[in-house]
């Protein structure tokens, strides 16, 4: 049986050029390519501090959001947004870089802590626990002193494609997503990974 359908896409990233092309803006990485396949455009909205756009998949609108307000502080143009739309916590997802799982593994789930993830830290803070998380595989640097220098950084040719591999598998179980197909979905993005 689907859940509730997903009504809030959320990426999270830096905002700016400097940061366009590190492991930590996965999350924005993913809802440009989503709006470039369903024709969004995304738009600056002031009073959310984030950009916004507004796609149909399968039918069913969809808000995405990248906050430019940097990763450490993600947590209040999300409820902003979320607020303004009565988008309940279980029907948003958020998408995020994940130093846990190596580049080309992609993984879904409702929940859970913040794994020293700034971003993550800050929505729960803001917004609560119970949202979707797509977790990007961007790979651990070893010690967590690297940790920062690690996600600020360039990803090499052969990660930056694994990651880009697998934001185009996570595309593709995105509408079961949006329709609250999880179980579904989180089955065919892991099996293509095997």
């Amino acid at each position: 049986m689907a859940a509730e359908p997903i009504l809030l896409i959320v990426g999270l990233g830096n905002p700016g050029p400097k940061y366009d092309p590190t492991r930590h803006n996965a999350g924005f990485w993913f809802v440009d390519e989503l709006a470039r396949c369903y024709q969004g455009q995304f738009r600056p909205e002031p009073k959310f501090s984030a950009d916004i756009c507004r796609v149909q998949i399968d039918g069913q609108t969809v808000w995405l959001q990248k906050p430019m307000s940097f990763m450490n502080r993600s947590g209040l143009p999300v409820r902003q947004m979320a607020g303004f739309y009565k988008i309940p916590l279980e029907q948003t997802l958020v998408v995020h870089d994940e130093i846990d799982l190596p580049p080309g593994k992609t993984k879904l789930k409702q929940g859970g802590g913040h794994g020293g993830h700034n971003g993550l830290r800050d929505l729960i803070a803001h917004f609560g626990k119970a949202f979707w998380r797509l977790r990007i595989g961007v790979g651990h640097p070893g010690h967590r002193d690297q940790v920062i220098d690690y996600v600020l950084g360039r990803p090499s040719k052969v990660e930056e494609e694994l990651i880009q591999n697998d934001i185009q598998k996570a595309l593709e179980v995105t509408p079961l997503i949006v329709k609250g197909e999880f179980e579904k979905a989180m089955n065919d993005l892991h099996r293509s990974e095997q």
